[in-house]
């Protein structure tokens, strides 16, 4: 029997087990740097099957590497398992919180965090018979959901070591993502003024909320003046208190996003001249809290074409009937717009795809192109050869961050797609872990790619994660 056959069978021999983590994960849902309870599930797991683990990275309680074998090549699956707040869902195809307001897994990293973990011990398995040399690494990754998690871990060095590195993501299409990302900055912007009788005595007030509404005046006239792809949200997370006092304090909160790196610092600086002339116009003052930055993805064609080779290999998942109207119940809630809008913006036809699951392998559709989301993924593509793959794991048109996504996540839908996941990352990192020539090439083409430019961490002197 082959390595790859060893690895597909402990794979298979273990389902029940994959099942019930992610089931554990999905019932237990916790928040970014508060996954306590979920990172010890996983790390457990891996020291028990010989991984030897360090528990926290960087000021990030719930963050840990785990390793086994020894020397090069080290290849790394990177697995995620925060959850999102208010979307707690149950297995159900009408709006149904375990728990009112409570978090729940609407993006699947509770299927992606134990996808990713079958496929490291199934490697570590296959090696150990095989005789193969080399590192598989899990790299525990908290907190993706705000872009705090691989930033703070990249900055502890902890990719630097890598060959390569690979991970996946729950969707409703099986391919390789093929494209880049937005890079990222998330700051809030304090302002500090003085208090007084709004009625009777505003002269001797100096209002903070005036130079929040006055910073996003400025924010707003200077989208004309922005790159096409870049993007500026905000919420303003203190206003005041009550009407009739001058507002001594106010706090509002920006992501910055943009195509590339560069573009995002840029905005940025322009974004605190704003800040600045606020303050001036309205005689208070400022300080800035800079909870992080992300980079934008960097694609590896070769490792990408490994990784859709791999795809291809291990196969699409097949629903049931009793799955498929799971799927198209949960449609029936969705925007009447949402499927014929996420086809169209992927450039994709419902033949290619499948409705209401996917069940074929989709040629990639992405490649050259900018996502309107960020990931901190990109982080470590800057450091190493990255990519990434998606499964079937929700309906088409589903929309991440959403309730419905979470009773995906619950489902054996999001379980089969877990699994499809799981065979092509052990597959693959078998291949990486074996081929030195095809190492090479993904490293000659990363370094290409990169040109000389070292990853610099978006993180300021003395930042710590929020």
């Amino acid at each position: 029997m082959s390595a790859k056959d060893d690895a597909l069978q402990f794979l298979e021999a273990h389902y029940t087990k994959w099942i019930e983590l992610a089931k554990d994960l999905w019932e237990h849902p916790e928040l970014g740097l508060q996954e306590t309870r979920s990172s010890k599930l996983l790390a457990d797991e891996l020291e028990r099957a010989g991984f030897s683990v360090q528990r926290g990275v960087d000021q990030l309680p719930t963050a840990f590497v785990a390793s086994w074998g020894d020397g090069k090549p080290i290849i790394g699956i990177l697995g995620e398992y925060d959850a999102l707040p208010g979307l707690s869902q149950k297995v159900s195809a009408v709006r149904e919180p375990v728990e009112e307001g409570a978090p729940g897994h609407g993006c699947g990293h509770n299927l992606f965090g134990v996808g990713c973990l079958a496929a490291a011990l199934a490697v570590k398995e296959s090696m150990e018979k095989a005789g193969i040399k080399g590192t598989v690494r899990y790299y525990g990754c908290p907190a993706e959901e705000t872009m705090v998690g691989k930033p703070f871990m990249a900055r502890a060095g902890v990719f630097d070591d890598l060959d390569a590195a690979i991970t996946w993501h729950p969707f409703y299409v099986n391919s390789v993502w093929w494209s880049s990302f937005l890079a990222m900055n998330s700051f809030k912007v304090n302002f500090h003024g003085v208090a007084a009788h709004a009625a009777a005595a505003p002269h001797e007030g100096r209002s903070a909320l005036d130079a929040v509404l006055l910073m996003d005046i400025g924010v707003n006239f200077m989208r004309e003046h922005m790159p096409e792809k870049a993007r500026i949200h905000c919420v303003i997370t203190k206003g005041g208190q009550a009407p009739n006092v001058v507002p001594a304090y106010a706090q509002v909160w920006y992501y910055v996003r943009a195509p590339m790196r560069e573009q995002v610092e840029e905005i940025y600086a322009r974004m605190l001249d704003i800040a600045k002339g606020a303050a001036l116009m309205t005689g208070t003052t400022y300080d800035v809290d800079f909870l992080t930055g992300g980079y934008d993805m960097l694609p590896n064609d070769t490792l990408c074409e490994l990784l859709l080779e791999k795809l291809k290999e291990a196969g699409p998942p097949q629903f049931t009937p009793e799955e498929k109207e799971f799927a198209r119940q949960l449609q029936a809630t969705l925007p009447p717009n949402a499927i014929e809008d996420a086809l169209r913006s992927y450039g994709l036809s419902r033949e290619q795809v499948g409705d209401p699951l996917c069940e074929v392998i989709v040629e990639p559709y992405d490649k050259g192109r900018v996502l309107p989301a960020s990931t901190d993924v990109g982080d470590v593509s800057h450091i190493t050869p990255t990519a990434q793959i998606t499964t079937c794991c929700h309906a088409l048109g589903t929309p991440l961050h959403s309730w419905q996504n979470t009773a995906f996540a619950g489902s054996s839908i999001g379980f089969k797609g877990m699994m499809v996941a799981a065979r092509t990352l052990a597959l693959a990192t078998l291949d990486l872990l074996t081929k030195p020539d095809l190492v090479k090439a993904i490293r000659e083409e990363f370094e290409k790619k990169r040109a000389g430019k070292k990853y610099v961490s978006p993180l300021p002197e003395g930042a710590v994660p929020h």
